[in-house]
């Protein structure tokens, strides 16, 4: 006869590790689009309110790239039709030393030659301007993008129910009912819903070629707002339950002698 005392434990623990596996990835994820939402949204300020650090330098090395390919969907759109552009590879000699800017738009990469002097915006150290014209990438196809980007409705439900757990936690230790995991998954799914409603928003306007620096916080601010206002509504019914059954059950007590 097997003997599952050992078996059961065993189990448990793989579910602990594959928990602990599991919330330690989330939390890398959700760093790094922090990150990278903090990124965008700064040098996106920085340029407008015109406080990039500027320096001169001279371009010495400037090298032109062919890129093809068919137009559809993605930022700008596009109808599937065959397109053909340039891109440049701009390095520059700075003061402080080299730097290295690839993927410059044709517009800025024909006005450039090598030696010639430039002013260019640093943010950070990083190139975001040369001579006033934008040559940060910003957010873009890039690994780390891509991953961020697919993983979003992961990351965003996970945080509006991190929310949830944590007001409900904070509700518990002001003398509130305690609310039940079943009672937390309304407001959650709620909350999930509406965020990644909002992120698909996000996608069809970023489909006409308009992306926010800080679209990351659009769904996941949208869905907890929600989410916790239903938890609002899910305390007080809990209150109003609790002060019902508070008179019935001080009745119901044997009299003491």
């Amino acid at each position: 006869m097997s003997d599952t005392s050992e078996a059961e434990p065993v189990r448990s623990r793989g579910g602990r590790v594959r928990r602990v596996l599991f919330r330690l990835v989330m939390t890398v994820l959700i760093l790094l689009l922090a990150g990278r939402t903090y990124e965008e949204t700064a040098v996106a300020l920085a340029r407008s309110d015109g406080s990039l650090r500027t320096a001169g330098a001279s371009v010495t090395e400037l090298t032109s790239h062919t890129v093809s390919g068919h137009a559809g969907g993605g930022q700008s759109g596009g109808d599937g039709t065959y397109f053909t552009h340039t891109e440049y590879t701009v390095r520059l000699a700075l003061g402080e030393g080299r730097k290295r800017v690839d993927k410059v738009a044709d517009q800025v990469g024909q006005d450039l030659w090598k030696g010639k002097r430039v002013v260019v915006g640093l943010w950070h150290g990083r190139v975001v301007e040369i001579d006033g014209q934008d040559v940060w990438r910003g957010w873009h196809f890039g690994t780390l993008d891509v991953t961020l980007i697919v993983l979003t409705p992961l990351t965003t439900t996970w945080l509006i129910s991190l929310a949830v757990s944590a007001a409900a936690l904070l509700a518990s230790l002001t003398g509130r009912p305690r609310v039940s995991r079943d009672d937390r998954f309304g407001p959650c799914a709620l909350g999930s819903a509406v965020g990644l409603a909002a992120l698909l928003g996000l996608l069809v306007h970023a489909a006409f070629g308009h992306v926010l620096a800080y679209w990351p916080a659009i769904p996941v601010c949208a869905g907890t707002t929600v989410a916790l206002a239903r938890l609002s509504a899910v305390i007080r019914r809990l209150v109003r339950i609790a002060a019902g059954n508070t008179p019935a059950d001080a009745g119901s007590a044997p009299a003491r002698a």
